[in-house]
């Protein structure tokens, strides 16, 4: 989270804002679900499109702060909910493991224009990068709450090397994405919503 020195979290903002993105997301994969209903798709078939589909959201919602994560968590419980949940969260943890790649590169040749001094615990971000190295980019990875472009910042910055970097964040990111796409299957299945929006 990037805020001012001096500034307080506001934990009922941050709750609120979680709920809202819970929300988003269930609407939105209510509405993907909605219109393949209504002009009759076939999916079978289109297995891999999905797949590709899931890949480029993540990859999207990761490279820029444009296309926001409920986007991408929508795509996947999407997906999910006609082709398989593992390859789901496989797709989406590659596509946001390439999608980070934009931080890491902000932070190795734009260190001083993509770190703003004001950015609340970056110091201590970088030491534990530095000390920890691939087991810190993995936690920072799996970690829903943080967003993981301070990581991908640092790392670039810090010149940790590629092939330590991009297998590390698979990590971190894969067994996320796999709770993500169970969880958001479970609230869709969970919530009880009307027939004609399932």
């Amino acid at each position: 989270m990037i805020t001012r020195p001096g500034s307080q979290v506001h934990w009922i903002r941050l709750v609120i804002a979680f709920a809202g993105m819970i929300g988003i997301s269930v609407g939105f994969v209510a509405l993907l679900s909605f219109t393949k209903d209504r002009i009759d798709i076939n999916l079978l078939g289109f297995e891999l499109l999905a797949y590709m589909s899931v890949f480029v959201a993540s990859l999207v919602a990761n490279a820029t702060i444009i296309a926001p994560v409920p986007f991408a968590v929508a795509i996947m419980a999407s997906a999910a909910r006609d082709f398989n949940p593992l390859w789901v969260a496989f797709a989406a943890a590659v596509g946001g493991t390439l999608g980070e790649l934009s931080g890491y590169y902000a932070g190795r040749f734009g260190r001083k224009i993509a770190i703003p001094d004001s950015i609340v615990g970056y110091k201590k971000v970088e030491q534990w990068i530095n000390k920890y190295g691939i087991w810190a980019i993995m936690l920072l990875a799996f970690q829903p709450v943080i967003p993981f472009d301070i990581g991908g910042l640092i790392a670039g910055a810090t010149r940790m090397p590629l092939i330590k970097f991009l297998p590390s964040l698979f990590v971190g990111k894969f067994p996320k994405y796999i709770i993500l796409t169970y969880a958001a299957l479970g609230i869709i299945n969970f919530i009880p919503l009307p027939h004609w929006m399932l």
